[in-house]
């Protein structure tokens, strides 16, 4: 072992909202029983990329005795992950090679099989009859949306995941009428450098007026909002930014500014 400089995080001050989860490369931090956890010494490269996404403060960069990183465990690792749940970054999942000195657990809680039944939150307006289209625009993947688009010129945008309006019943009410709308999964999406590069022109190029990103509760989930706040930092003029946070049976947990002017 060697000192050396390595990620800490203070569990009194963590709230297992898991942006930083998708912030490390690596895959080193992982959250179970509702806590942040690095995985391992040997996974963690002491660069600190997690740092700015934690809220709370919980993340910090000490120097202690600690096993040099190891890319060849990290490898292993992906390569379990991959094989076991498709790759997902907060898999509990360690590969026999790493080091144990990290916590176990099992799979994303994203991916946990779930059967609700009739269960589901009846939101305003999902039985009052035929429900109307508020899509102005296409496409709506980030990936297809040029940042120059004349309909995103002055918008209020919605930067949504995937699955929100599968699981939000008003989804076109609530949230899209007379707005912009582009869709991501920063899961399973790749490229999402791109997806910030994209966010930051159509705030400095095509003036948007706000941003509401609307995700899920799985933890995978919080890097669309952290990929949102990267973008705007890397902005030169600031806008007003919503999150709305969905349940998994349709009802928001959560809805707050979290940038005003």
């Amino acid at each position: 072992m060697a000192v050396r400089k390595i990620v800490k995080i203070d569990e009194e001050l963590c709230n297992g909202c898991g942006l930083c989860v998708p912030s490390c490369a690596e895959g080193a931090i992982r959250v179970i029983d509702g806590k942040a956890r690095l995985m391992g010494d040997n996974l963690c490269d002491g660069l600190g990329a997690c740092l700015g996404d934690c809220p709370q403060g919980a993340i910090t960069i000490e120097e202690r005795e600690a096993l040099e990183f190891d890319e060849t465990a990290v490898d292993a690792m992906k390569s379990a992950d991959a094989d076991d749940d498709g790759g997902c970054a907060c898999s509990g999942h360690v590969a026999a090679s790493v080091h144990s000195g990290g916590h176990h657990g099992g799979g994303c809680p994203g991916a946990a099989v779930r059967d609700f039944g009739h269960s589901g939150i009846q939101t305003a307006g999902a039985s009052s009859g035929p429900v109307h289209s508020q899509l102005r625009q296409w496409p709506v993947q980030l990936h297809l949306l040029p940042p120059t688009a004349p309909f995103l010129r002055g918008a209020d945008l919605v930067l949504a995941a995937d699955c929100a309006a599968f699981t939000f019943g008003d989804f076109h009410n609530r949230f899209l009428r007379n707005k912009a709308l582009a869709i991501a999964c920063p899961k399973l999406d790749t490229g999402l450098d791109v997806y910030q590069e994209k966010l930051t022109r159509m705030i400095d190029e095509a003036g948007l007026n706000t941003i509401t990103v609307v995700v899920m509760e799985v933890p995978c989930c919080n890097g669309l909002l952290a990929l949102a706040s990267r973008a705007m930092q890397d902005a030169e003029r600031p806008i007003p930014m919503k999150m709305v946070r969905i349940g998994l049976q349709g009802d928001i947990l959560e809805e707050r500014w979290v940038h005003l002017l």
